[in-house]
């Protein structure tokens, strides 16, 4: 028997057809949307984060949601030294992001600083005593990842990590010192607004050493007074060099000590940033301090830095960064431009 639809029928199977299918689509929407807020939820609890009502919540969830994206984007293209992840800045649009975690560029002039004697790395004859990786976080010259809060401390940080390393390698003795000094009492730089770490070196330098980070602790913003008075200091030292410009010379310099630099920028990216040899443009417009704790390269061959960073141990490898060695002059993101190490004699 011959089946007859007249166009009536037709018409009434393809909206039943057309309501399914909608009905197939929007459950699943549903459903991925439901799996999204579990997974803020999850990443709620595990960075101990509150929102103070539903609004923000909803706002955060909304942000949170678009990073997601780019990252799983990112990391399916494939084809790259690294690999994108969620961390504790997941839940920040970028500008948020570079307006509480980076320095404003235009906001700082680069120091004249008279360094008090010449620099003696960056001579290409000197480069061949230098091994083909250092580590000194293996060497004991490293303390424990910190995190500088929601305040634009990298700078102390920064000069911190490179006065322990040069103290340990002189002394034998690793011990943490105070950011918080450097925040309240170097009134050369602008405590949690930004800084130089070539004045913080002088600031040491000057006002005889810093205090251990246990007498004197990070409170994540800076206080109304300095409050070194009658405190001991747990590290000293006697000067501070700038290494010149480029890779070679730096690659020099950290083959003997950790070396605080500065990097410029703008990219997206280095928020999210997971794991691997980071080697993507870096942009420019903001500044960020941050210490070469060795170098080495990859089993594939890829070059890099090894770097402390102070935003706490859930922000890439725990805390640390591989960024590329050799890929542009000057340094990727401008890494070799402005480092600099305090000395002991």
């Amino acid at each position: 028997m011959a089946l007859n639809f007249n166009s009536k029928s037709i018409l009434a199977i393809l909206f039943l057809l057309g309501t399914c299918a909608y009905e197939v689509t929007s459950r699943t929407l549903a459903l991925e949307e439901a799996s999204l807020v579990q997974r803020h939820e999850r990443w709620m609890a595990r960075h101990a984060r509150s929102y103070k009502d539903d609004v923000e919540k909803a706002n955060r969830f909304k942000i949170f949601k678009q990073n997601l994206e780019f990252i799983e984007s990112f990391n399916k293209a494939g084809n790259r030294s690294y690999k994108l992840g969620l961390n504790k800045f997941s839940d920040m649009s970028h500008e948020e992001f570079k307006a509480t975690m980076l320095i404003d560029a235009n906001k700082f002039v680069r120091p004249t600083t008279k360094f008090p004697k010449g620099n003696s790395f960056g001579n290409n004859e000197s480069l061949v005593d230098a091994p083909n990786s250092v580590n000194w976080i293996e060497r004991g010259a490293v303390t424990a990842i910190r995190n500088q809060h929601r305040c634009g401390a990298c700078w102390a940080f920064s000069t911190v990590a490179a006065v322990e390393g040069i103290t340990q390698i002189k002394t034998g003795r690793l011990v943490p010192l105070s950011e918080q000094q450097l925040v309240d009492c170097d009134t050369t730089n602008k405590g949690c607004d930004g800084g130089w770490p070539t004045k913080a070196f002088q600031y040491v330098q000057e006002a005889n050493g810093l205090m251990s980070e246990s007498d004197y602790p990070y409170k994540g913003y800076q206080q109304a007074t300095c409050a070194t008075t009658g405190g001991y200091a747990a590290a000293t030292i006697t000067g501070f060099e700038q290494v010149e410009q480029g890779e070679d010379a730096l690659l020099q310099a950290v083959s003997n000590q950790p070396v605080s630099i500065i990097i410029s920028l703008d990219g997206y990216e280095l928020q999210h940033y997971g794991s691997g040899v980071f080697a993507n443009d870096c942009g420019s417009g903001s500044l960020h301090a941050i210490t070469v704790v060795g170098y080495d390269a990859t089993m594939e061959g890829d070059k890099y830095w090894l770097v402390k960073n102070s935003w706490g141990t859930t922000w890439g490898e725990n805390g640390y960064i591989k960024m590329a060695r050799d890929m542009v002059e000057g340094g990727l993101c401008g890494l070799a431009k402005m480092a600099s190490y305090p000395t002991i004699d």
